[in-house]
């Protein structure tokens, strides 16, 4: 299996929606919306959150993930002086569950011992990567309420707590 990534560019925004409306696919299988309403906020949610991130976050890097040359995901990382921010990374479900996560964050994990610098996430409560993160060596750092932040160092304190899945307050 062959990982890549590269620029994200305008012709994209059509797997970009496909990517982001596979993270919420769980969340609107519970609502009784039909499949153009679903289309319709998908796509609103997801011009929202690119907005938000690119006035917020101009200067990271917005990639698409290529697994054998198909577009598998999206891995969006800011680089800050003092930290590496993973601020979205998702995989489509036919990608998941294959290393094709794990191979990127150990090369972000890579960059950030290599640089002196923590890796960092926010990571919704239920997301099923958390096992992914604590198998990593992330670690608590902040209880966010929906979100948790997790914190990975070359040098972790192994006294902190460890990322768990479905953590409750």
């Amino acid at each position: 299996m062959r990982i890549l990534l590269r620029p994200v560019e305008p012709a994209d925004e059509a797997v970009l929606i496909e990517i982001y409306g596979s993270t919420r696919e769980a969340e609107l299988a519970t609502t009784d919306w039909d499949d153009a309403t679903k289309r319709a906020f998908v796509e609103t949610q997801f011009k929202a959150q690119d907005q938000y991130y690119r006035a917020n976050y101009a200067e990271a890097s917005y990639q698409v993930i290529l697994v054998d040359g198909q577009p598998a995901g999206r891995l969006y990382v800011a680089r800050w002086p003092d930290e590496l921010r993973i601020m979205d990374i998702a995989l489509l479900a036919p990608f998941r569950g294959r290393g094709v996560g794990t191979h990127l964050i150990q090369e972000l994990q890579a960059e950030a011992a290599a640089s002196a610098r923590p890796l960092s996430i926010h990571v919704e409560r239920f997301n099923p990567a958390q096992r992914l993160y604590a198998r990593l060596g992330f670690r608590l750092a902040e209880d966010k309420g929906v979100y948790l932040y997790v914190v990975w160092t070359a040098d972790a304190d192994l006294a902190a707590p460890a990322v768990h899945e479905n953590t409750t307050s």
